[in-house]
C-alpha cells in the first residue's frame, strides 16, 4: 500500500471533544464519542451533533447488525446500549458478576450479533481479557488473556479469527475462532517497537492498517507480512493521537481517524475499499 502526507488528509468534522473512536451506521453515516461521554452523530461533513450522553469516558463504539450501538465507557466501566431510532441509552453490561469490567475498551459484533469486548484492564499491567456476550445471552470470559492492554479488534473477513491490538505488547495479536465459537490459538501477529499502537481495520485485500496513539502514525501491514507506513504527522496537528480508525464514504474506501489529542475527525481518501463491519450491512454510499 502507497505512503501518503498530510496533504492528502481534509478535516472532516470539527469541534468534538477528544473522539476516542469512530463507527459507520448501515446508511454510512458516522458516529464518534467524548471524552465527556459524547456520543455524537455525524450524519454529513461538519454536521456534529450530540445525541446522548453517558456522563463517563467514551472508548470504542460498533453498531450492531440490527443497528444498535455499543458504546463503551471507561468511567462507568460498563457497556452502554444506545438506540438510535428512539434515542434511549441503556446499561448493556458491566461484564459478569464473578468479574466486572476494569477497562472496557472496544466492541466488535459478528454477523450473527455476538458482541466481544477487549478489557484492557490497568494501566501497564498485563491483565487485560477478552469478553463475549452471545445473542442467546450467554457472558463469559471468551480468552483470559493476560494481553498487555487490549485494545481495539477487529474480526477476518471469513470470521474465523480475532485480531486484537495489544498496546503495551506493543503490537497486534490474533486469536482463532473455532468452529463452535470457543477461542482457539493465539498468535503474535507484528510487533510495533516504541509504538503505542491502539486501533485496526482491515480492507477487503487483506491488508491490516494498525493506528498509532505515538508516534501519530498509521501502519499497513499487507498479507505477505510486509509492513509500511501509510501515514506520518510529525507535527501532531492533522492526525494527533490517532486512537480508533474506520472505513466508510464512498464505496467504502475513506479512512476516518478519531484524533484524541485534539478535536476533529481526520478522513484519508484510499484507492482500496475497507471490510465491510456487521453493522454496515450492505452500505456502500
Amino acid at each position: 500500500m502507497k505512503t501518503y502526507s498530510i496533504e492528502n488528509i481534509s478535516i472532516w468534522a470539527d469541534g468534538l471533544d477528544h473522539p476516542e473512536c469512530i463507527a459507520i451506521d448501515s446508511e454510512g453515516i458516522l458516529w464518534a464519542g467524548g471524552e465527556a461521554g459524547q456520543i455524537y452523530r455525524i450524519a454529513s461533513e461538519g454536521a456534529v451533533e450530540e445525541v446522548a450522553n453517558t456522563g463517563g469516558f467514551v472508548l470504542g463504539i460498533a453498531f450492531s447488525p440490527d443497528g444498535w450501538l455499543a458504546v463503551c465507557d471507561l468511567k462507568n466501566k460498563c457497556v452502554w446500549r444506545y438506540q438510535p431510532d428512539t434515542r434511549q441509552l441503556s446499561v448493556f453490561t458491566k461484564g459478569m458478576e464473578d468479574r466486572h469490567f476494569r477497562t472496557p475498551n472496544f466492541p466488535v459484533f459478528d454477523a450473527a450479533g455476538n458482541l466481544y469486548v477487549s478489557d484492557s484492564g490497568e494501566f501497564r499491567k498485563e491483565n487485560g481479557c477478552i469478553f463475549k456476550f452471545s445473542v442467546d445471552g450467554k457472558k463469559e470470559i471468551w480468552h483470559p488473556g493476560p494481553f498487555a492492554f487490549a485494545n481495539g479488534m477487529a474480526l477476518s473477513a471469513d470470521g474465523d479469527k480475532l485480531y486484537v491490538v495489544s498496546t503495551w505488547l506493543p503490537g497486534v495479536e490474533a486469536i482463532s475462532i473455532l468452529p463452535d465459537g470457543a477461542a482457539g490459538e493465539r498468535s503474535t501477529v507484528v510487533e510495533l517497537p516504541e509504538t503505542c499502537p491502539d486501533g485496526i481495520a482491515l480492507d477487503q485485500e487483506g491488508n491490516m492498517l494498525i493506528s498509532c496513539y505515538a508516534p501519530n502514525t498509521i501502519y499497513s501491514l499487507d498479507k505477505t507480512g510486509t509492513l509500511s507506513v501509510l501515514l506520518h504527522d510529525w507535527e501532531s496537528h492533522t492526525i494527533c493521537n490517532p486512537t480508533n480508525i474506520a472505513f466508510g464514504g464512498k464505496n467504502n474506501s475513506d479512512l476516518f481517524i478519531a484524533n484524541l489529542g485534539r478535536w476533529h475527525i481526520s478522513k484519508l481518501s484510499l484507492d482500496k475499499a475497507g471490510l465491510l463491519l456487521a453493522g454496515q450491512k450492505n452500505n456502500s454510499k
